[in-house]
């Protein structure tokens, strides 16, 4: 028999980046940007990718990490261009559902810098994830992105 359980867990990472929130924006709406700054990590190859970036639009992205299928299913509920993001998402590991996260992108001008607060309000279920991973995920992510957003500068 499986052992049901849901753990809760929030956090918020911060990061500035040298971009205005335009920029920043951008960069998460364009799908062909957000594939090059998203990509999740050594050892995991991203197999498909659907993007429907509009309130109420869809993104589905399906990876592998070693013998691990992954897939991540994200629904936007609420965008305000150059200030807010606001997504549901869930993660399966080998079609079995680990999680269920709302979270929230906020962009704040800072002079000619944007600060970009992250709030994730996830629920894993029955075991199958660790805050702690997604967390760290998340953040090297938008250390990724803040990589991505200096390139463009440097390729300008």
């Amino acid at each position: 028999m499986i052992e049901r359980s849901a753990t809760h867990s929030t956090f918020s990472i911060e990061r500035t980046y040298d971009a205005s929130a335009s920029r920043v924006f951008a960069a998460w709406a364009d799908p062909q940007a957000r594939a090059q700054w998203e990509a999740i990590g050594e050892g995991f190859e991203t197999t498909s990718q659907e993007n429907d970036f509009r309130v109420g639009g869809r993104d589905v992205t399906h990876f592998r990490f070693d013998d691990a299928r992954l897939a991540a299913y994200a629904h936007y509920e609420d965008i305000v261009a150059n200030e807010r993001i606001v997504y549901s998402y869930s993660m399966t590991h080998n079609e079995k559902r680990i999680s269920v996260s709302l979270t929230t992108v906020e962009l704040m001008p800072a002079g000619k810098q944007t600060r970009l607060v992250l709030t994730e309000q996830m629920t894993i279920l029955d075991g199958g994830d660790k805050p702690e991973y997604r967390q760290q995920g998340i953040s090297a992510q938008l250390d990724q992105l803040g990589d991505f957003l200096t390139q463009q500068v440097a390729h300008s």
